[in-house]
């Protein structure tokens, strides 16, 4: 009986520790599929729609019960035969959200802005892989490559170049010589001394560098500001603090999901100077894209720029899908949509698909609302 009773002490825990890795894998899967689903949807020009479980409670219920019977054979008839029973049931109650509402498609609908991409790049990705999904769009400033390329195949030309700067940049990525930071610089002002009395002066020093000059009668605030993010091939903290204010003076005058590049000559991947923006776009678009390019605008292959040094990656397709009639075999995930099942190509060598795919999960959460907000309809399963 002791030992019953320190089994159904132990039977909590592991039921606990299953339940919680099970719907973790059933929740990992089902995000996956959703994203499966409205790239079929983005191909055949359906409208996207996204559900989420916002709440998972599961009740435990562990029943152990003792007795004793007499034995039915033999000569020990008499003696008592002790019976010992159980049962364990698990009754989970699963709550799904329709992800829907002004709020979340404003989001969805929304152009990334330049803080998150540098996010991302900051955890090591692969630069020609986020700006391949991320960006619509390549504006280049000065000279003559002045123009704006698209991020689509049927732009052609500037499908082309816009394919060979994200591979310029990752060459530059793999020589570990691509910046990813803001631009720190000094910004000054100057007052009369007699306009200002010893509050507003006190008050003044806790946030800027305070200076008097008794010859002009004159104070000098100085402030430390962080400015746009800049994709350099060069430290930004070695140009001079007048080169890193007109750096984002002009960054500046941008959109905020233009994130600014400056690949300049005397330095690693200078062979080919670049110096523009790349437009950022939504989540939307960016399903969009991936679902449009099976079929209505297909992607090609691309060679590198004739200055850009080797690179180790260069896929035809941004994200490569399986798509067909019958359930494919091969793969891990898949997702019915229509008379097609929708998966990833299988792939060998480097897992330019699974990290495509798992980057394109990162940044549908980034992207997503608090599911459990009050008032959303919900469908509730309870088994």
């Amino acid at each position: 009986m002791l030992i019953l009773c320190g089994l159904q002490g132990c039977f909590s825990p592991l039921a606990l520790d299953r339940a919680v890795i099970e719907y973790d894998k059933v929740t990992t899967d089902i995000l996956s599929k959703q994203l499966l689903l409205n790239i079929g949807r983005a191909h055949q020009h359906q409208p996207m729609h996204f559900t989420g479980v916002s709440n998972i409670a599961a009740t435990f219920n562990f029943q152990f019960n003792a007795g004793a019977t007499p034995a039915f054979t033999g000569e020990v008839g008499s003696v008592m035969t002790p019976v010992f029973g159980g049962t364990m049931s698990e009754n989970p109650t699963i709550s799904i959200v329709p992800i829907e509402g002004e709020e979340f498609t404003r989001r969805l609908l929304t152009p990334f802005q330049e803080n998150k991409l540098t996010m991302l790049l900051r955890q090591g990705v692969d630069v020609d892989l986020l700006l391949r999904l991320l960006a619509g769009e390549l504006r280049l400033n000065g000279g003559e490559q002045a123009g704006v390329y698209l991020n689509q195949p049927a732009d052609g030309d500037g499908y082309r170049l816009f394919r060979q700067a994200v591979l310029h940049l990752s060459a530059i990525q793999d020589n570990h010589k691509l910046f990813v930071e803001p631009l720190i610089f000094n910004r000054s002002w100057s007052l009369s001394a007699e306009a200002i009395n010893v509050e507003q002066l006190a008050a003044l020093q806790k946030d800027y560098k305070v200076e008097f000059s008794a010859d002009q009668k004159q104070l000098t605030l100085t402030k430390r500001v962080t400015g746009r993010i800049l994709l350099t091939n060069y430290d930004p903290a070695t140009l001079s603090n007048e080169e890193r204010l007109r750096l984002h003076e002009e960054a500046d005058q941008g959109a905020e999901n233009d994130v600014s590049v400056d690949i300049r000559a005397g330095y690693p991947g200078g062979e080919w100077p670049l110096h523009g923006v790349f437009r950022l776009r939504s989540f939307h678009n960016v399903l969009n894209f991936i679902g449009q390019t099976i079929n209505d605008d297909p992607e090609y292959a691309v060679d590198k720029h004739p200055r850009t040094p080797s690179v180790s990656e260069n896929p035809v397709q941004t994200m490569a899908l399986l798509v067909s009639e019958d359930e494919p075999s091969s793969t891990e995930i898949s997702v019915r949509f229509g008379d097609n099942y929708y998966a990833l190509q299988p792939e060998t060598g480097y897992q330019w698909n699974r990290e495509g795919f798992r980057l394109l999960c990162q940044i549908f959460q980034m992207t997503m609302t608090d599911l459990a907000r009050k008032g959303a309809p919900e469908i509730t399963i309870s088994k």
